[in-house]
């Protein structure tokens, strides 16, 4: 078979000879123009003149837009419509865009948006979460509570209590080919748009709106993307709406892209938190309560806050069985850029927290960490009476599939009970006896980080290492190491449960080859590759056979965006799907033909064996063919066993867990708080996976991602609004050298419990709060400098690890 196998990306050759081709490298017709959006110079106010005569008179320029000037919806929410393409007179933010200019050149047109006059009325902006708190400036009525028992009486009878607060800052996604979009008119009125997005769906549906025309006259198209990390699942609207506007207004071609320094102070960021946290433990270091309130900083506009905030409130938890909690989620309205999806959309700030209390309580009591976390880990179900073992991986011999249960389903997946992400009437299945819950009450049943923990912290000598750094900082003044060992338990679903669905489309031609399309975007991760793989894998036959094409939104409709690390789980099913369809005919016209059974004809290694005869894949195709079998298939399936209700904040949101653990050593300068991440080591969960060689390289560039959140990447607004870090000379990503020395990644050989695509696990998101071990091994370095607990937030500057050098010294 073709899964499991650690095969190279589909378009590594392209990438590295610079011949992929990226949505600003199609060539476009003669007479397209350009387009570029006039920016808002104030955080918060009111426009009280607008003089774009000095823009119309530019070089270059064809046309300018106001908000006036669009035919129809002057909107680009991904939510509760409240993000106007251009501004209607309100600003929200400092640059916001005001007016849409179009020129015959980009150059032209850049050049032509910063000559407008623009004159303004000041309101007093609010910036920071303390200032959005006095304003009542917040998103829902009020805050989002979840209760499990009474966390407070809990605590106020533990023998040790912990409390303290934790900054977390937000994050700038830094893909490599910014945000850009083509729009390209038709001579029947219908728009095609080439969009660098992780949701064409998305996309289609907010360029039909502005247009006034039905979805089914515009058609989205996304070859592969120069990376996304979630900041291109809602932030390409913008472009996409104004390149389609100016394409209907003028009738010609229209392109956009952003610069480096209007993406980054135009396009939202990760959300910035702050936690306060109060914890009680025993004797034992158990953990008996916690109480959390969340503060995210939402920006001007809704954009996907909510369904951020309360993945941050889902993984409160991280690793660890809460007895009592109480989880505050306050979503915060500020003049700032509206933050959006990054990659652990959430998870990784609610993870950070609960980190931070181990981290704390570890200090407190005396503990190693590494043995605290431990002891408070959610129990292991491979007992006696715990969860049964998977079954093994379904074999690729042609059979019929069981009739479904539900009436008119025709998906794979029939086990859901009631509707998808509802709560039944008689509230979510029962929990099996002795098995732990979350906050939100869903059974952790899958729980495998006791023997993760135990054979990483072996493999990488945690112990010893650990000992040699105390010894090495009892004898050293200047330069002092740490170390830290951290847990990840991510949830693998979206929360808004009706977006766990995907289709496919699948064509097998006479000559035995096979072109595909799924409704999942391809942006770096090797989705293509691997969903290709599973295409292979149910045929049967070589890789070279299969060609993967661009995601269409006229091919597979109605699709879901790439994210919340579904993109396999969702789009390999619905190929296998597919392709079973297809295989499962030939069998039936095979078998026929030869008096066999269709369960007994096999596809492998690229032939068709029926009873005593064998074909080469090519020659069962076209016999098919000529037999008048249909070869054309689409697929769908949806996530079964969700059921979730938000407002409660009870239920089963995800379909399963994927872990993970990471040890990374550092050392840092006492003298400059400079510090360097000497070596780490992951053990990382991935299933069955699909594809070792890409899966690993996610793990990779996840740790390094999450890494630089939480050290080097600072987000610096001054007191107007204004984003002082908007280019990479003043924001800092890690690079080559800002990578561990030592480097040591694994995956965990297992198999999910849960039937996903041949027992994989999502790999997407997860690695990625791996970095948080770095964050904690600075803490550690900071912690050998005195009495007092260093308190680090994040990021862990230099700056920040020299203040809290000097505060651990001083025992604050």
């Amino acid at each position: 078979m073709s899964v499991a196998k650690p095969l190279p990306h589909d378009a590594a050759r392209l990438h590295v000879t610079g011949a992929a081709r990226y949505v600003d490298d199609i060539p476009a017709p003669a007479n397209c123009v350009h387009l570029a959006f006039g920016l808002s110079p104030i955080a918060s106010g009111r426009i009280t003149s607008l003089d774009l005569g000095p823009v119309r008179q530019s070089e270059g320029v064809v046309a300018v837009l106001e908000a006036s000037d669009l035919p129809f919806a002057n909107d680009v929410s991904p939510s509760i419509h409240d993000e106007p393409l251009l501004s209607e007179g309100d600003v929200h933010y400092l640059g916001q865009p005001l007016f849409l200019v179009v020129a015959t050149s980009h150059l032209a047109a850049r050049k032509a948006a910063r000559k407008a006059v623009v004159e303004t009325e000041k309101r007093d902006a609010l910036l920071t979460i303390d200032e959005a708190l006095a304003a009542e400036s917040r998103f829902e009525d009020g805050p989002r509570i979840w209760e499990k028992g009474d966390a407070g009486e809990a605590i106020d009878g533990a023998l040790h209590v912990i409390e303290g607060s934790i900054e977390i800052g937000g994050q700038e996604h830094f893909y490599l080919e910014g945000q850009a979009a083509l729009a390209l008119p038709q001579d029947d009125g219908e728009m095609v748009v080439h969009s660098s997005t992780q949701h064409p769906t998305e996309i289609q549906h907010k360029v039909a709106d502005a247009l006034g025309l039905p979805m089914h006259s515009v058609r989205v198209e996304t070859r592969r993307m120069g990376g996304g990390f979630g900041g291109k699942e809602s932030q390409g609207n913008a472009l996409a709406v104004a390149c389609a506007v100016a394409a209907q207004v003028t009738g010609r071609p229209c392109r956009m892209r952003y610069d480096r320094d209007d993406d980054m102070t135009i396009t939202g960021k990760r959300h910035d938190f702050r936690i306060d946290y109060r914890a009680g433990f025993d004797a034992d270091g158990r953990i008996l309560g916690v109480e959390f309130e969340q503060f995210a900083r939402c920006g001007w506009a809704q954009d996907l806050s909510i369904p951020v905030a309360d993945r941050a409130m889902l993984h409160a938890d991280n690793a660890y069985h809460l007895p009592t909690a109480r989880i505050e989620s306050h979503r915060l309205k500020t003049n700032t850029q509206s933050a959006t999806a990054f990659r652990g959309f959430g998870g990784p700030q609610g993870m950070v927290g609960m980190e931070r209390v181990m981290d704390h309580a570890a200090h407190v009591l005396g503990l190693d960490p590494l043995e605290l976390r431990r002891r408070n880990y959610y129990a292991e179900m491979d007992a006696p009476g715990g969860c049964p073992p998977p079954a093994p991986p379904e074999s690729i011999s042609a059979k019929k599939k069981p009739e479904p249960d539900l009436p008119g389903d025709s998906t794979i997946d029939v086990a859901s009970r009631g509707a998808v992400g509802t709560v039944p009437e008689d509230g979510p299945p029962a929990v099996p006896q002795g098995v732990q819950t979350t906050p939100y009450g869903m059974a952790v049943e899958d729980f495998i980080l006791h023997g993760m923990t135990d054979r990483l912290a072996s493999e990488c000598d945690y112990a010893g290492r650990r000992a040699a750094v105390r010894e090495w900082n009892a004898e050293n003044a200047v330069l002092k190491k740490g170390i830290a060992l951290t847990p990840v338990k991510f949830g693998i679903s979206f929360t808004l449960s009706h977006l766990n669905q995907a289709g496919a489309l699948v064509h097998v031609y006479q000559d035995g080859s096979v072109r595909m399309n799924h409704g999942g975007t391809e942006m770096g991760q090797g989705l293509f590759q691997k969903v290709a793989q599973v295409a292979a894998s149910r045929f049967g036959i070589d890789m070279g056979a299969v060609k993967i094409t661009a995601t269409d939104t006229a091919k597979v409709p109605n699709t879901s965006a790439t994210a919340a690390s579904s993109g396999s789980d969702l789009n390999g099913m619905a190929v296998k799907a597919a392709c079973d369809t297809i295989r499962d005919r030939m069998a039936e016209f095979l078998g026929e033909r030869h008096q066999a059974e269709p369960a007994s004809v096999r596809f492998e290694e690229g032939r068709v064996h029926v009873g005593t005869e064998s074909y080469s894949f090519a020659e069962a195709a076209n016999l098919a063919y000529e037999g008048r079998v249909s070869l054309s298939a689409t697929g769908y399936y949806r996530t079964p066993k969700l059921e979730w209700d938000r407002l409660r904040g009870q239920g089963r949101p995800f379909f399963y867990f994927a872990y993970g653990a990471a040890c990374s050593e550092v050392v840092a300068d006492t003298l400059t708080g400079e510090y360097r991440i000497l070596r780490t080591d992951i053990l990382h969960d991935a299933g069955a996976s699909l594809n070792p060689a890409i899966d690993i390289g996610q793990i990779e560039g996840g740790f390094v991602q999450g890494a630089g959140w939480l050290t080097t990447e600072e987000l610096v607004w001054d007191g107007e609004g204004r984003l002082r870090t908007h280019a990479p000379s003043t924001y800092k990503i890690p690079a080559c050298a800002d990578r561990p020395r030592v480097f040591n990644v694994a995956l965990w050989d297992g198999q999910n419990r849960e039937d996903t695509i041949y027992r994989s696990k999502a790999v997407g998101e997860p690695p990625f709060m791996l970095g948080i071990s770095a964050f904690l091994a600075l803490s550690d370095a900071v912690a050998s400098c005195g009495p007092g607990y260093p308190a680090l937030d994040a990021p862990a500057t230099p700056e920040r690890v020299l203040a809290a050098m000097e505060r651990v010294r001083d025992g604050v």
